[in-house]
């Protein structure tokens, strides 16, 4: 049997959308319709240990959506996700955040739910809070950050509490010019190696080209195709542009 470090087996994802309704239809309508609406159907993928795979796709195909459920933030509605064993750790905007905590504190929640001791999370504090390079702004509450500070900090934390899986949604893109070189350099580095497997969600065709050794096109809702990145890619630019 082969050996994977992740398995996405058939996985559906729906969300309940609340219709907005009256005080007055309300008061005299016990029952509301709610529309369902399928972000992922039924969806499936394996990565080998050390694999990196990109997913692209537009806006509103169910990337983030299928991000975070990989990473544990809510469970799939139908089918299964194996981790195998693995810890994973989730670099996106506006997850895992305590909004009215410190950007310290959050580097200490944030490894500890990645399963890191508080020492471990002590000792390698220096270095996080030296790559994130968003200064005085460590010791203010992250609600107080730019978009980009968000970023630079839940970049750092990741890459240097290197876990076996890690998730990247869109974090690569965002930030200074500087930092996206930096942090580019840093992911090269920690994909070298071979034990580690990443999942890069990204509209950035050559970050997912230089990168990545599949790429999986996501659309409304579904795995369109899976395959070589040069394949998978022209086929997505090829679709756009029409």
């Amino acid at each position: 049997m082969e050996e994977f470090a992740l398995e996405v087996k058939d996985v559906s994802i729906s969300y309940r959308i609340l219709n907005n309704v009256s005080i007055r239809k309300t008061l005299f309508h016990r029952r509301t319709r709610n529309e369902i609406f399928e972000a992922v159907k039924h969806v499936s993928f394996a990565v080998k240990p050390g694999g990196i795979l990109g997913i692209i796709g537009q806006n509103g195909s169910g990337k983030s959506t299928l991000l975070r459920s990989i990473a544990g933030v809510f469970a799939p509605n139908e089918g299964t996700i194996d981790l195998h064993g693995h810890n994973i750790s989730l670099m996106a905007l506006g997850v895992g955040f305590k909004a009215n905590l410190t950007g310290r504190q959050n580097i200490l929640l944030s490894g500890m739910l990645m399963g890191f001791s508080r020492q471990e999370i002590t000792d390698r504090m220096p270095e996080i809070v030296a790559f994130a390079d968003i200064g005085d702004f460590i010791d203010r509450p992250v609600r107080t950050y730019s978009s980009g500070m968000h970023s630079k900090l839940a970049f750092s934390i990741t890459a240097m509490l290197e876990t076996d899986i890690m998730l990247v949604d869109e974090v690569l893109s965002v930030g200074d010019e500087q930092f996206q070189r930096k942090s580019l350099a840093k992911m090269r580095q920690l994909i070298t190696d071979e034990s580690r497997t990443v999942l890069i969600v990204s509209h950035n065709i050559n970050t997912l080209q230089e990168l990545c050794g599949q790429v999986l096109w996501m659309h409304a809702g579904e795995a369109r195709e899976l395959g070589e990145p040069a394949k998978v890619l022209k086929d997505y630019t090829e679709f756009m542009a029409g």
